[in-house]
């Protein structure tokens, strides 16, 4: 080659500062040169050198943003929090595919049984879809991503919290969907609301003391044998179940009220889950 990149040039090269379009003919003159390339090492601050590698070294192996990360930060979530949302595990397509699974069961279950009066099934099992949502999202033991929630620069109730919403959005809005697919039974179909919510806030509650696999697994026993003594004291044929009925909805609505004062009033202690894993 007759013409090689001037000194100066090269060191303007190696800070930065070469303006265009002499910047152009470096970078292409560099890729061929060897000699170039050489002088421009000698002039080059190997800290800043290594510091680019660093960082383009990080840069590679950040993860990408998914698809619903990428659309919650579009519509402004701060990226720490859209992050931590995306990581739920409850949100992934096997846990939202179950839920469809039991809901799709208990409408069918609710259409082939005409002669009830009301789809006991589909009421039993929706509350307990939330519960089990949000105990699989929050603690040591069962969140796969824990430990990067641990660090995230987010108080431990605000976590719970912001994932306790994910949960619910998605779970009650499938429950929703399904609701809709039972017209025969009107208002009665939305029974299930008011005792999710009572379920999930109690769950809740109770992590705070019981730890979030004993709590939501004790909230969902109680459930149970509810329903089954519910089911023992059943008038008959055609009669609706206590805990779906008038009186069994207020229940529910005042159970779930008091839940939520109590997580209120005890939502500092969800931060020690956060230092027991850390330790």
């Amino acid at each position: 080659m007759t013409w090689h990149v001037e000194a100066e040039d090269l060191r303007a090269y190696a800070q930065g500062e070469l303006a265009a379009p002499m910047l152009w003919s470096a970078d292409t003159h560099l890729v061929a040169c060897a000699e170039c390339r050489g002088a421009l090492a000698s002039v080059s601050d190997p800290v800043s050198l290594d510091a680019g590698w660093e960082r383009l070294d990080a840069e590679l192996d950040a993860p990408r943003p998914g698809l619903f990360e990428r659309a919650l930060v579009r519509v402004g979530v701060a990226d720490h929090v859209a992050r931590l949302l995306a990581a739920t595990p409850v949100l992934r397509r096997s846990w939202l595919g179950s839920v469809v699974a039991v809901l799709a069961m208990s409408v069918a279950a609710a259409h082939s049984a005409r002669n009830s009066a009301s789809p006991t099934l589909f009421l039993a099992l929706a509350p307990l879809l939330p519960l089990a949502g949000v105990a699989l999202s929050y603690g040591p033991a069962l969140d796969p991503t824990y430990e990067m929630a641990v660090v995230a620069p987010v108080h431990g109730f605000r976590l719970l919290m912001i994932r306790t919403v994910a949960v619910l959005a998605a779970v009650l809005g499938l429950s929703g969907l399904a609701t809709l697919a039972l017209p025969g039974y009107g208002l009665g179909a939305l029974a299930w609301l008011l005792p999710a919510l009572a379920l999930t806030s109690t769950g809740l509650a109770l992590s705070a003391r019981l730890g979030p696999v004993l709590a939501p697994s004790l909230v969902g026993g109680v459930w149970v044998a509810v329903l089954l003594a519910a089911k023992a004291a059943d008038a008959g044929p055609g009669s609706t179940l206590a805990p779906f009925t008038a009186a069994g909805q207020g229940v529910a609505a005042a159970v779930a009220v008091l839940a939520g004062g109590l997580l209120f009033l005890v939502r500092d202690r969800f931060d020690r889950f956060r230092g027991s894993a850390a330790a």
